[in-house]
């Protein structure tokens, strides 16, 4: 941490906020990492990596904390800054441990318990000034968005070279898997109507399909396909004359015996 204009601030602020970064780098706060501006011990940036079991999971979310010239005896303004589907971004949020709540202000409360109120009311559904009310489907399709969105901004690729680091392998696994994933061919389509067509397009011969990679038979064998069709006709046609022909025979024979009765 650069104490290059740190000057500007009280030395009680100051002094605090140096303690409260030596506190948080020794005992993180779960799911969230913490940096002030190098020029500027009164502003602090945050992300919150998105909790497992959330809308939010596999999510980044970019914010900062402006803490007053009198902290800790006045708490910090807090805002969002990464889209997330739960908070406007760039704008004031109205918390309990925030400036809209001066008169529940403990000084005895530091950095690390503002960002862990923050993250316990950002997965809990309570609407409040500078809340947002949206889909779980949205905040997932957010959560995806946010890799790319923080890689644009200058002071989070500064202040978080780690998590850059990280959101940027893990938007290669992505890149690999989605190469990997080749989608199946999908057969051709028998025109309506066209009896002779067999699956995958091809024409039929005798009834049945041509082994793959036959497309087009040979002239002989097509006039023999369609000799073999006449001649299918032509049997059929037969057995319906002989089998009319027996019924007929059949008959003439019965009622010849009841007239000889």
């Amino acid at each position: 941490m650069n104490n290059n204009g740190n000057k500007r601030a009280p030395t009680t602020a100051t002094q605090r906020l140096k303690q409260d970064y030596l506190r948080i780098k020794k005992d993180p706060v779960p799911y969230i990492c913490a940096e002030p501006l190098p020029s500027n011990i009164l502003e602090w940036h945050y992300v919150v990596r998105g909790p497992e079991k959330t809308p939010y999971e596999g999510g980044y979310y970019h914010g900062k904390l402006i803490f007053p010239r009198e902290f800790p005896f006045k708490p910090p303004s807090i805002y969002m800054i990464t889209p997330n589907g739960r908070f406007k971004c760039n704008t004031r949020l109205c918390l309990s441990i925030t400036d809209f709540h001066p008169d529940t202000w403990n000084p005895a409360w530091s950095v690390s318990t503002i960002l862990t109120g923050l993250l316990s009311f950002m997965v809990e559904k309570g609407p409040t000034l500078g809340s947002i009310e949206t889909s779980d489907y949205t905040k997932r399709q957010l959560s995806a968005q946010s890799l790319a969105f923080n890689l644009k901004d200058k002071v989070f690729c500064e202040l978080f070279p780690d998590v850059v680091d990280e959101i940027k392998q893990k938007q290669k696994a992505q890149e690999e898997l989605s190469a990997r994933t080749q989608p199946l061919p999908l057969p051709d389509v028998v025109p309506d109507g066209d009896p002779q067509q067999a699956h995958y397009g091809l024409p039929a011969l005798n009834g049945g399909p041509i082994p793959l990679g036959v497309a087009n038979p040979p002239p002989a064998l097509q006039q023999a396909n369609r000799n073999h069709g006449l001649l299918g006709g032509a049997l059929a046609n037969l057995f319906v004359i002989v089998g009319f022909a027996a019924f007929a025979y059949t008959v003439k024979y019965v009622l010849r015996s009841i007239a000889q009765e």
